[in-house]
This record gives C-alpha cells, structure tokens and sequence, in this order.
C-alpha cells in the first residue's frame, strides 16, 4: 500500500494501482521504472523471488509428523508442492480427514508415527493457533517414508502396511500410493 508516485510521473504497471491520481504498490517487493516508447516510463513492483511460498488451499505439501494422539496428527510442513519453505508451517490432520472410507474405524496411531514423511492436501488455513488443517483422504495422500525401529527405511507392502526390509516386522500406515514421475 506504499505510495511509489503520481500518475502525471508514470503509469502504473503490474503489482501497483491507483487512486486518487497516484500509483500504490499492492506487493512487497522491488520497484522497477521502465521507460516505454510511448513516454511516460511503467512503474510496477516485483516481487522477490526468494519471497515465502505459503500453503493455500487445495496444495499438496509434505510434511514431517512430529506428534500424535488418539484425535489427531500434529505436522511441520516442509515443502509446497517440490518447492521447499523458508521456515516451516504448523499443520494438523485430524482423524476424520485421515482416510475417505471408513472414517469412524480410523485410528491415528494406525495412520502415522512421529517421524513420517507425509504427502497431505492443504483443507483449510486452519484455527486461532494458525495450524494449517490437512487431508490425506486420496489414493495418493500418506505416508511416503517411514522408518522402522531399526532405523531403516520402511517398504510398503499394501495401502495400511509397511515392512522393515531387515527386521521383516510389519507396521500399520495410512500409505500413499506413489505415482511414478
């Protein structure tokens, strides 16, 4: 909302507007003046490119599961889409969001252990506490990598199970099925 200038000095180019016979940024960034053939140089405000991505609704993000109980799944969220964040974003999956089908059966101890690695779809930008609300409630939502209590990297072996190559134990997971690139 910074006033850059009035429109008699320029016109007002992308990431600006105008009011009352003056250009106004409308994003934090850098301003640029070009000069154009036509006379008046084009004002506008770009926005830095290491600026924060921030999950909106509807985004897949990944996430890394840091504590659970018998009603939800609390999240640090890692990366929008395979764009990785600054700093990270709290996230919640309750259990109702868990699964599709069957969503009274759920249990969240069942779904994840702390120390996943989750594939989940951004619900809602969340409550007072500015938890992000997450789904994992597609084929392709879960979890993604887990290890056992070897400390090896699980094989999924179904939808809600995976297996420790070394130790042959099988654990419950709310498995992501992997679309291969």
């Amino acid at each position: 909302g910074e006033r850059l200038c009035s429109t008699e000095e320029a016109t007002a180019g992308s990431g600006t507007y105008t009011r009352h016979g003056f250009i106004f940024s409308s994003l934090a960034g850098c301003l640029e003046k070009r000069s154009e053939d036509s006379g008046l140089p084009v004002v506008s405000v770009v926005r830095d490119a290491e600026s924060q991505l921030l999950p909106d609704v509807g985004a897949v993000v990944t996430c890394k599961v840091c504590s659970i109980n018998s009603r939800f799944a609390k999240v640090h969220i890692l990366y929008v889409g395979s764009t990785p964040l600054k700093s990270t974003f709290r996230g919640t999956i309750r259990r109702e969001d868990i699964r599709a089908t069957e969503k009274d059966k759920v249990e969240v101890y069942k779904s994840f252990r702390p120390g996943d690695i989750v594939l989940a779809k951004v619900i809602s930008l969340g409550d007072a506490q500015s938890n992000y609300l997450l789904s994992t409630a597609e084929n392709e939502l879960g979890v993604v990598v887990a290890r056992s209590e070897a400390g090896v990297q699980m094989v999924p072996i179904s939808w809600c199970e995976m297996q420790c190559p070394r130790t042959h134990t099988k654990d419950f997971r709310k498995v992501a099925r992997v679309q291969p690139q």
